[in-house]
């Protein structure tokens, strides 16, 4: 896919919204995902493929590095948000992505009242802090499994040690 392609998937919360609503009135089912997609691995790639054999198409909404620092510390992210953007958005099974300042999702699911919301098996649905708004708009909570052994958490723990090896062991 063409870099252009790729950017054009690339929207803003505001242009997102006016670029689905034409998908809803023909009763297309919206799905929707987010997450950090720091150090993308095969296990997201599984992922956003099974999130959108789910629906119409799909939506992903990625932590700023703002958000990802708040969540997970200030080493991280790793990649830039705009490159987690775009490499999200040259997946074919991304319809969509936008970058969000939040720690959590729910001002964006609100803007993009998914039918269907999606996260990962390391999740409850019961415990999920935004399944109340995605209820409120109709919509429903999926949980997908995880692939095993496959973690941006898992890489870098992977990275550390083998750079801890040859520090300790030139």
């Amino acid at each position: 896919m063409p870099v252009q392609a790729a950017a054009e998937k690339i929207v803003t919360r505001e242009t997102l919204q006016s670029i689905l609503e034409p998908h809803r009135q023909r009763g297309e089912r919206i799905v929707f995902t987010n997450g950090c997609f720091d150090l993308l691995h095969i296990g997201h790639a599984r992922y956003l493929a099974a999130a959108r054999a789910l629906g119409d198409l799909l939506v992903v909404g990625v932590n700023s590095d703002a958000s990802v620092r708040a969540l997970k510390g200030p080493d991280r992210p790793i990649v830039p948000g705009a490159e987690r953007a775009e490499l999200l958005a040259h997946l074919t099974a991304v319809d969509y992505v936008c970058l969000f300042d939040e720690t959590r999702p729910d001002a964006l699911i609100a803007a993009v009242r998914p039918q269907i919301h999606v996260k990962g098996g390391d999740y409850r649905i019961e415990s999920l802090p935004e399944t109340p708004v995605v209820r409120h708009y109709g919509g429903q909570v999926v949980i997908l499994p995880l692939v095993e052994g496959r973690s941006t958490t898992a890489l870098i723990e992977r990275i550390r040690a083998i750079h801890t090896a040859r520090v300790d062991h030139p």
